[in-house]
């Protein structure tokens, strides 16, 4: 599939496919005979991955990490497993702190509430 369906398959746009790839952090695209990019579903599998990494916030150097690990082969699959482990402890972290967050404005929200009744 051309970079187009790709792109739309992956979430990603036509832009960061193309950076994400100079950046090493997609496997090699195979381009068919006029030099366009020809994706595989497993490169578009990649492309997702990197979507959801991305959008959860993992930082762009520990994308090129698990990128590189990825490269290695089965022989990091250890370590590909407890870099995703790590990211998944941030993401419990960071829910926590939005759900904090969410706490405080919702009795800000409410204290509101509760005042505009009086001035009513």
């Amino acid at each position: 599939m051309r970079i187009s369906e790709a792109s739309t398959r992956s979430g990603l746009s036509a832009d960061t496919i193309r950076f994400y790839e100079k950046s090493g952090l997609v496997p090699p695209i195979e381009r068919g005979p006029d030099g366009l990019r020809r994706f595989s579903p497993e490169n578009v599998e990649w492309l997702v991955l990197l979507y959801w990494l991305r959008k959860t916030g993992m930082p762009m150097k520990e994308m090129r990490r698990f990128a590189a690990l990825y490269r290695e082969g089965e022989a990091s699959i250890a370590e590909r497993k407890t870099v995703l482990l790590n990211h998944e402890e941030r993401l419990h972290r960071r829910r926590a702190e939005l759900d904090r967050c969410a706490d405080v404005l919702a009795h800000k929200i409410a204290t509101y509430r509760k005042i505009e009744r009086e001035v009513s």
